[in-house]
């Protein structure tokens, strides 16, 4: 292990502990003897985090310290990299420059050779399918996931049949040839998925609805992987008119 990675892993170890934790025992979690351990609890108190303790007493992490971007490991920057070039080519407009920015602030911080390998790196994303064809705003439909706002959605299946409902919006997700919006329906009081390139028109609701969108997701995830969803049937059907 790499020097930069095995402080990583230091850092993370203290991170699980809420109190101090004596040496012998980091040494034997993160694998090194305790002579090392010591200089490595030295090396980060020098790169500023806010590492307590002494030997015999124990360490611990204060809260607040954030992690410099150079110890990113090289498995984590590859995932970083993969993650962020797919949300380039999927993602609506709004998101995909939102990935841009936030992969040009990380690459802006990071040491040399992290540069390097996040501007060379052999990760690469499929073409891209999806024909962004929407009339409705997306960053509307995350507004109201975000605020558990109910929406009114003028609504076309997929035999063109329009249906006009109030849905309690709680995932969007983000498929190489569509884009699906999960939602409580209260006209058929269960959950449905709507896909956005036929959704016609959506306007906020300010109601909050009633139930938390966590709990709510966790229920369609009981759903999907329960006794209700037939061996073989899609993962998303449209409506009933």
């Amino acid at each position: 292990m790499v020097r930069s990675e095995r402080l990583l892993a230091l850092l993370q170890v203290l991170r699980r502990h809420r109190y101090p934790v004596s040496g012998a025992m980091l040494a034997q979690e993160t694998g090194v003897s305790i002579r090392t351990l010591y200089r490595d609890i030295a090396s980060l108190q020098a790169q500023g985090a806010d590492i307590e303790g002494e030997p015999g007493v124990g360490y611990v992490l204060r809260p607040g310290f954030m992690l410099p971007p150079l110890m990113f490991s090289h498995v984590e920057l590859e995932a970083l990299i993969l993650g962020f070039r797919w949300v380039q080519k999927f993602a609506d407009t709004p998101v995909t420059k939102a990935a841009s920015d936030a992969l040009a602030k990380i690459s802006a911080v990071l040491p040399a050779d992290l540069q390097d390998e996040l501007d060379n790196s052999a990760l690469l994303v499929g073409p891209r399918r999806i024909v962004d064809t929407e009339v409705v705003d997306l960053v509307l439909l995350r507004a109201a996931i975000r605020r558990e706002r109910k929406l009114r959605l003028a609504y076309a299946d997929g035999a063109g049949r329009f249906s006009d409902r109030v849905i309690w919006p709680i995932a969007l997700g983000y498929f190489e040839d569509t884009r699906m919006l999960v939602a409580w329906c209260e006209q058929r009081w269960d959950f449905r998925h709507f896909r956005t390139d036929r959704m016609r028109e959506i306007a906020l609701v300010e109601t909050r609805y009633p139930r938390r969108r966590a709990q709510l997701l966790k229920e369609w995830r009981d759903m999907e992987n329960g006794p209700r969803r037939r061996e073989g049937a899609p993962t998303c059907a449209d409506p009933p008119a």
